[in-house]
């Protein structure tokens, strides 16, 4: 199942873009669950990470698309964003958030559908892992790929990931079992760190995205055999 959302706010284009998504599941055999909102504060609002893909308009009265989208890449790292605009100049701002790509009004099904495969291919092709993490006010999906290290901070965890900085409630102990079969190993009593981020060990330390993360002395020959062995593998 693809989990589509429509964001666009001329009744014109959500039945285009809905038609385009009937025909396009018809001829490729998906199986496509499709939501429509009229503007960008309706899906940040009630985001929580459920999509798949994005078909965001940039213009919209309340929240415009470029907007919308900062907010909803700070949520989710993974979510494939395809702006629809009828200006270029806007749309070429889109990668700044990560879009993958932008189709132009007035829409040809064949873009649209050349882009939407594109899309789901990416998403065929990617070995994603998420966790769903409770933050002040809601929850947030990461992809495992994209936290760096995990950090205690008295009863919190402090996630470090690509999009920023979330705290959550919960044990390192607890992340650690969530996580360690998908390469993540402990550092120290504070420190669950992603070996795919970790450029070298220097001075007793684990350097991650400029960072230096003590290891503490009674993980560092686990550490390090955790390290060698995914590089090893990778």
């Amino acid at each position: 199942m693809i989990r589509i959302a429509i964001v666009e706010d001329e009744e014109e284009y959500i039945q285009q873009l809905t038609d385009y998504l009937q025909e396009y599941q018809k001829n490729s055999k998906e199986e496509i669950a499709v939501t429509v909102y009229r503007d960008g504060d309706e899906i940040t609002s009630k985001y929580k990470s459920q999509f798949d893909i994005i078909l965001m308009d940039i213009q919209m009265k309340f929240i415009n698309g470029m907007t919308a989208a900062q907010e909803i890449r700070s949520m989710d790292s993974s979510v494939v964003i395809i702006f629809i605009t009828n200006m270029t100049q806007y749309a070429i701002q889109g990668y700044k958030v990560g879009a993958m790509d932008y189709i132009l009004k007035p829409i040809s099904y064949f873009a649209f559908a050349e882009r939407i495969n594109q899309a789901i291919n990416k998403l065929k092709k990617q070995d994603r892992h998420y966790v769903v993490v409770p933050i002040k006010g809601g929850v947030v999906r990461l992809d495992t790929a994209d936290i760096y290290y995990i950090e205690v901070q008295g009863h919190n965890l402090i996630y470090h990931a690509s999009a920023g900085e979330y705290i959550s409630p919960g044990t390192i102990s607890a992340a650690e079992k969530t996580l360690c079969s998908y390469g993540f190993s402990r550092g120290n009593k504070s420190y669950l760190i992603n070996l795919a981020h970790v450029d070298g060990i220097q001075d007793k330390c684990a350097q991650v995205k400029g960072e230096s993360l003590p290891l503490g002395r009674p993980r560092q020959s686990a550490f390090l055999q955790d390290l060698t062995k995914y590089w090893g593998e990778h």
